[in-house]
């Protein structure tokens, strides 16, 4: 059996004559002519669409996908696949899409481990737990060996989905990382001890190029790119690129990027349009045709401390990031 998405709001039709666009703030190739992804970059899309009706356009300007079933669950399940969920700016959207993909992903049947990697720890709070409360942390677990991490890790309100919690502590493991034997795998031999107990791990990572989100890349699989269809956004992603290129070229060989995530996006503003559309037209399909608009609801979730898979389970927000699950699914094959 086959779905076909349904669109809505197709993209308006942006100026005949856009402002001058330097390709290098989205990662153009280096000077020797390599991408600064090192995995094969897609070919763009064909991004001309005349007579097709506006209907059949998702908001990235290109024709929404026809996805099949996700993928069937086996016995005995492989070793979770790890998702660092990446960028260096702030306020990107990448605690929401943590917290919410993993419950969409949870939804599908995949059990689901949210790792929160920033010291902030804004992902356990938007769960519903105290970062001052906790006994533990992933933090006693990257610099202690006295610590199980079964007794670390916590069970959410969400069927399907733990709980590895972070506090303020985490901060300090940056600077007592640095004299550690290969500090850049401490991440990776923590969650080697429970990858065969879920199908998928998400890492929300710091908002920097840190030792902590090198860690994140080292122990990931894949790596998705949260955007903000906002322009200073797209400096970022040329940044975040290069660091992915040296730690696949230095320490993690395996890693690929799952795609480049808009967020934030308003399709009533000229400014937000263009940005994807230029984001589209740089990375072609890499980037997701899901796009997660502003709403009001986010915010409310946080406060409410659960997903909006939940809280407003019927809300375009929850439809999109179920669609974004199917589609990390299917990319994942």
């Amino acid at each position: 059996m086959s779905i076909m998405v349904d669109a809505h709001d197709g993209p308006q039709a942006l100026p005949a004559d856009p402002p001058p666009f330097d390709a290098a703030l989205l990662g153009a190739p280096d000077e020797d002519g390599d991408a600064l992804f090192a995995s094969p970059r897609p070919p763009a899309p064909d991004l001309s669409t005349a007579g097709l009706p506006e209907a059949e356009l998702g908001p990235t300007g290109r024709p929404w996908p026809t996805l099949g079933d996700p993928p069937p669950l086996t016995d005995p399940r492989p070793p979770a696949m790890v998702i660092a969920v990446c960028n260096q700016k702030g306020g990107v959207g990448k605690t929401t899409t943590t917290i919410t993909l993993g419950a969409a992903l949870a939804e599908l049947g995949r059990r689901v481990l949210l790792v929160d990697f920033d010291p902030q720890g804004s992902l356990s709070v938007g769960l519903g737990v105290n970062p001052h409360t906790l006994e533990h942390s992933i933090y006693n677990l990257l610099l202690t060996k006295d610590v199980a991490i079964t007794d670390v890790i916590d069970r959410t309100g969400t069927e399907g989905v733990d709980l590895l919690p972070s506090n303020i502590d985490l901060a300090a493991a940056e600077l007592q990382l640095v004299s550690e034997v290969a500090r850049e795998q401490t991440l990776s031999r923590v969650l080697r001890q429970v990858k065969g107990d879920y199908d998928v791990i998400l890492v929300d990572c710091a908002p920097s190029l840190g030792l902590l989100t090198i860690n994140a890349l080292t122990a990931a699989d894949w790596v998705l790119m949260p955007l903000e269809c906002e322009f200073f956004a797209l400096r970022g992603i040329a940044l975040l690129a290069d660091t992915v290129s040296k730690v696949q070229d230095r320490l993690n060989p395996d890693l690929k990027v799952l795609g480049i995530l808009g967020t934030m996006y308003d399709p009533r503003t000229l400014h937000s349009r263009e940005v994807l559309d230029r984001v589209v037209q740089a990375f072609g399909d890499q980037v997701f045709h899901t796009v997660i608009r502003r709403t009001v609801k986010f915010p409310e979730t946080t406060v409410a401390g659960e997903p909006i898979t939940s809280y407003a389970s019927s809300s375009p927000g929850a439809a999109s990031y179920r669609m974004l699950a199917r589609e990390v699914l299917d990319r994942c094959r």
